[in-house]
């Protein structure tokens, strides 16, 4: 079970969001943080219906919960107009809120109380390898994915096909999110497709069978939905001409290969390498959150060279930390090639390429190359920046 894995999370002390996408224990983690808090679970279909027709319901027993408690507000996305009152009981009784949702696209569309100044925003990711422990294998992340919900199932295959089911039923269909339901199901198959390209709206809009403004709002879902995250192109102004569109990644590698089909076979070795870039970077992004790890995030390529690029260049004040990731040794000069390539830098205090590699090592310029266990070890140690 979930439950018997120790989350990197932390509790802040005041009231916060906890955004995720499905299934990646944001309750679960709650109940264990918060075992006394008084809780609203707005999936509870008789709760919502009752909420729905007097939004103001709770307010009864939110009066009898001692000032300084915490209160817990489950799906909030559902009604957003609760934050009003969650507003208001923060202010006259000091009530803590633990909100916790799957997305954060109702809450901006219908113009929600974002609670600004009086709620932190956290989020819940997959697991990582270090939450995992002992139990953490990389191929099997690869294939799998490490949702705690896919993660934890009697057969991940089947959850994995679920979960994309789910999605569409209960955080597209149920919020009416898109009109073209059909429509958005092709699109997010193709999506699975693109995951760690350079994003290409028209190729996306001809494969899917929709208009290009069709394929940007659903993309748009996605990220609202949490299910997957734009990388920008950096703008380094180095002596070359940088590209400017963004990349895509679906947020977990099992899930981009569930939206693609069946997942009942292992990777083929074409699909390894953008699996691994895209595990790696989430990985990244979810330490982000956690640790306040670097302020910006971006690739770097320059425009008149397709084959050279640094998948991940993090900045945090005025400096920089450029990574590679690679599903080989790092053998070939080509491995090398974005990293040199960006050595002028202003700022730039490491570069390290990440690999399959069995030892670390030093090349004569200066380029960290690092096994994927050590990379992890240096990145939950807080050993990245020198």
């Amino acid at each position: 079970m979930s439950q018997a894995y120790e989350r990197i999370a932390r509790l802040p002390s005041q009231s916060f969001f906890l955004l995720g996408p499905r299934g990646t224990g944001k309750s679960s983690w709650i109940r264990r943080a918060l075992p006394e808090a008084q809780r609203f679970d707005l999936l509870d279909e008789a709760l919502y219906q009752s909420l729905l027709a007097r939004p103001g319901l709770p307010a009864d027993e939110l009066r009898a919960v001692p000032t300084g408690s915490w209160v817990v507000l489950d799906e909030i996305q559902r009604l957003p107009n609760l934050l009003n009152e969650v507003q208001r009981f923060i202010e006259d009784r000091r009530l803590k809120f633990a909100l916790l949702g799957s997305s954060a696209r109702k809450l901006k569309r219908d113009g929600a109380n974002l609670l600004a100044g009086r709620a932190l925003r956290l989020e819940m990711h997959p697991f990582l390898p270090a939450e995992l422990g002992s139990d953490f294998d990389l191929d099997r992340v690869l294939a799998e994915g490490a949702v705690p919900v896919v993660w934890t199932a009697p057969s991940r295959k089947d959850a994995l096909q679920a979960y994309t089911r789910l999605y569409l039923r209960e955080e597209i269909q149920a919020e009416a999110t898109v009109r073209n339901l059909p429509g958005f199901a092709r699109f997010l198959g193709i999506a699975g497709l693109f995951h760690g390209q350079t994003l290409n709206a028209a190729g996306l809009a001809r494969d899917a069978g929709v208009s290009r403004t069709t394929v940007l709002g659903y993309l748009d879902v996605l990220e609202d939905t949490l299910l997957a995250f734009r990388l920008p192109a950096f703008e380094g102004k180095l002596r070359v001409r940088e590209r400017k569109h963004p990349k895509f990644y679906v947020f977990d590698p099992g899930i981009a290969r569930a939206l693609r089909g069946p997942v009942d076979v292992r990777p083929a070795r074409e699909e390894i390498g953008p699996l691994l870039e895209g595990w790696i970077l989430a990985v990244i992004r979810a330490y982000g959150h956690h640790r306040e790890l670097f302020d910006e995030w971006a690739y770097w390529s320059p425009a008149e060279a397709r084959t050279t690029e640094v998948d991940l260049v993090l900045r945090r004040g005025r400096e920089y930390l450029a990574i590679e990731v690679k599903a080989g040794r790092a053998e070939s000069a080509d491995d090398f090639a974005g990293l040199r390539a960006i050595a002028e830098l202003k700022g730039l205090r490491r570069r390290v390429l990440v690999c399959t590699a069995e030892r670390a090592r030093t090349t004569a310029d200066g380029i960290e190359v690092l096994p994927v266990a050590r990379f992890l070890t240096e990145l939950h140690g807080d050993r990245l920046w020198p």
